[in-house]
């Protein structure tokens, strides 16, 4: 994203786009891919909610999110695209507000990677984690990432 100090994220957040809904795709690549042809999509609140859940010391992956979404709604899973891009809205909207604080930060890519599209990037996602006891790590020497260390023994369980 861009301009993000002249978006109205808490605006987005409330913005449904005719969501929750389902489409069913017939690309025999993806359905392969996803495990199935019905696709949900969540409306940007529902990932508030979530990451609201998120105790302390505790993480959770955007894929856990869309498998939590995609099991609730008997939907083979939840559209990826949308995922990713929702949950850096809900990232953006709690930085936005002075109250009701998401704790977007718990919140990890696939594998436990910190996500530089939260607000102030990596930096911030890994003073707040290490705050809260994880340790952070690097991998990749020219394509640098930062990971949370065993990060699968502090996953938050959704159900």
């Amino acid at each position: 994203m861009a301009n993000e100090d002249k978006k109205d994220f808490n605006a987005m957040l409330h913005n449904n786009k005719d969501m929750p809904k389902f489409q069913i795709i017939t690309d025999q690549k993806s359905i392969e891919r996803y495990g199935g042809s019905k696709m949900y999509f969540a409306p940007p609140i529902d990932y508030d909610e979530v990451m609201k859940k998120i105790p302390y010391g505790k993480v959770i992956t955007v894929g856990k999110i869309r498998e939590y979404f995609a099991e609730l709604s008997g939907a083979d899973f939840t559209e990826p695209i949308t995922a990713g891009i929702f949950v850096s809205i809900v990232a953006w909207a709690s930085y936005q507000r002075s109250e009701d604080e998401t704790p977007y930060w718990r919140t990890l890519k696939a594998n436990g990677e910190l996500n530089a599209k939260y607000p102030n990037g990596i930096e911030a996602q890994k003073e707040k984690l290490e705050a809260e006891g994880h340790a952070i790590i690097q991998k990749g020497r020219k394509n640098i990432r930062y990971y949370v260390k065993d990060y699968e023994n502090f996953l938050f369980d959704l159900k």
